[in-house]
Parts: C-alpha cells; sequence; structure tokens
C-alpha cells in the first residue's frame, strides 16, 4: 500500500475498479499535489520528503491501468 501525508493512499486493486473517467480526475489531482510537493521540497518546507516518490508511484500505476485499459480496448 502507498501512502504519503496527502492521504494518497492507493493500492493497485483499488486503481484497478476505478472508471476511467475517475482514473484521469485522479491523474491530474495527484500530479498538481506532485507539483506542490516539489515547489516545497525546493523551498525546504517538505517535511516528509517520500510524498514525492508515493506520487510518483501512483502516478506510474494510473498510466499503466490506462495503457492496458486502451490495449484491451483495441485488442477487442
Amino acid at each position: 500500500m502507498l501512502k504519503c501525508s496527502n492521504d494518497i493512499t492507493m493500492e493497485f486493486k483499488e486503481l484497478s475498479k476505478k472508471t476511467e473517467k475517475e482514473l484521469q480526475a485522479l491523474l491530474s489531482e495527484t500530479r498538481e499535489k506532485l507539483r506542490e510537493a516539489r515547489f516545497k521540497d525546493a523551498n525546504k518546507q517538505l517535511k516528509n520528503v517520500r510524498e514525492i516518490r508515493v506520487a510518483r508511484n501512483v502516478i506510474a500505476n494510473i498510466l499503466t491501468l490506462l495503457n492496458l485499459n486502451k490495449k484491451t480496448i483495441n485488442h477487442s
């Protein structure tokens, strides 16, 4: 399970149950949180640096699911 203080707690199983629209919304939200975390880190205001790693992993999982969905639609 992936966790960080911004309450981004997602497992791959949880993500796979979401629709494509939900995944797209979560992707943009997580990217925004990652952007904010990077700015805070640059200004030495970020307490938990692990947030950046967790956000990147969640983004990677979402993109993986979106690409898998596209491939299954193309092969059907």
